[in-house]
């Protein structure tokens, strides 16, 4: 019998699957950066308890994706998106963005913004048909590999 893929919030049972599924395709195409150990290593802090959320994509009682809302305080980020490589190719992926964007609906936000590289082209194509559009990075983001940063606005 097939299970249907399951959006399920955040246990302290996760925080690994946070950390690991993030941790692989950091280092399959960057690095991880401080501020990405920072936030993986410790996600109740600092991303649970200043307001954000953390959701997994489980399949057959396997985790298999992640996502993360992290509250930034002036904007929501959606962030630390990822799939088991098992597993890329079905649209988890999507599944895990169409839920994110109608979480952060029903919390009546402004919009919600992400951070990417533009070598990552199968992420922004997903972006851009989702809807988000291109808006300038910062130069002090949080990020020292972004190169993108992309807004959907409601």
């Amino acid at each position: 019998m097939e299970h249907q893929l399951e959006i399920i919030p955040f246990e302290d049972k996760y925080a690994k699957h946070f950390y690991d599924l993030n941790v692989e395709w950091l280092k399959k195409y960057f690095y991880v950066e401080p501020y990405d150990e920072k936030v993986l290593s410790n996600p109740k802090k600092y991303v649970l308890e200043p307001g954000g959320f953390i959701f997994f994509a489980k399949y057959n009682h396997k985790i298999i994706g992640v996502v993360s809302i992290i509250n930034q305080k002036t904007f929501y980020e959606l962030s630390k998106m990822a799939v088991a490589p098992q597993f890329q190719g079905l649209k988890i992926g999507l599944q895990l963005m169409e839920f994110s964007i109608a979480f952060a609906k029903k919390q009546n936000w402004p919009s919600i913004t992400l951070y990417s590289h533009r070598s990552l082209v199968p992420a922004i194509n997903l972006y851009k048909k989702m809807g988000f559009k291109e808006i300038p990075v910062e130069e002090d983001s949080h990020y020292e590999r972004s190169d993108i940063k992309m807004i959907l606005m409601f």
